[in-house]
């Protein structure tokens, strides 16, 4: 086979794999897990075989895939966890770079940390404050 027809095969096995070689959604996962039951089946046990490779491929593709999955999973399970105020205080922490020692509307730092590990809550009059504070709406710290 000359050059230009063999880069014609791997450019084409490219723009069909990418999809399975770096799965971003459910669909192409399923299918990746198939495709590799499917080529197991006519894979020889031998190191040679190109199908083992691709297999390879597939499966490291498979296994990024839900190693994402399972940390995005971790992450939602922890984030419903926090109270919503909590998250919004963190939140604009986060935004403005401030620290437990910034915020005289709610009190000293040792009360700003206990807010943020779920031992003591934000008041209304906390919150009034913020809000007015960071010019954003004060129903931004209350749940649905």
């Amino acid at each position: 086979m000359n050059k230009t027809a063999l880069k014609t095969v791997f450019e084409d096995f490219a723009e069909t794999a990418a999809p399975y070689l770096h799965i971003a959604d459910k669909v192409h996962y399923e299918e990746s897990l198939a495709l590799v039951e499917a080529l197991m089946e006519d894979a020889e046990d031998s190191d040679d075989d190109p199908l083992n490779r691709v297999i390879g491929l597939l499966a490291q593709a498979i296994g990024r895939y839900e190693r994402g999955v399972e940390a995005l999973n971790v992450f939602e399970t922890q984030a419903s966890e926090i109270p919503v105020d909590v998250a919004m205080l963190r939140v604009l922490m986060k935004q403005h770079g401030l620290g437990v020692a910034d915020f005289p509307e709610i009190g000293d730092k040792s009360l700003v940390s206990r807010i943020l590990s779920g031992s003591r809550n934000l008041t209304k009059q906390h919150i009034q404050k913020l809000a007015e504070r960071f010019g954003v709406s004060s129903g931004l710290f209350f749940s649905d």
